[in-house]
């Protein structure tokens, strides 16, 4: 039996999925801040853009 736990223990130490998700995750994480980031600095440009405009042709 101990040999067994251990056998499981050394298979799970050299498995690489679990590794590969999180370094997965990360970079969709990464991703995600960037693109809030671009959206939300685009977003505030063009409300000042289109408040301009708006109060220009009042």
């Amino acid at each position: 039996m101990l040999a067994s736990v251990r056998s499981a223990a050394l298979r799970f130490l050299r498995d690489e999925d679990g590794a590969s998700l999180i370094e997965y995750a990360l970079l969709v994480a990464l991703i995600a801040v960037v693109c809030l980031a671009a959206v939300t600095l685009i977003g505030a440009n063009v409300s000042n853009k289109l408040n301009s405009a708006a109060n220009s042709l009042q």
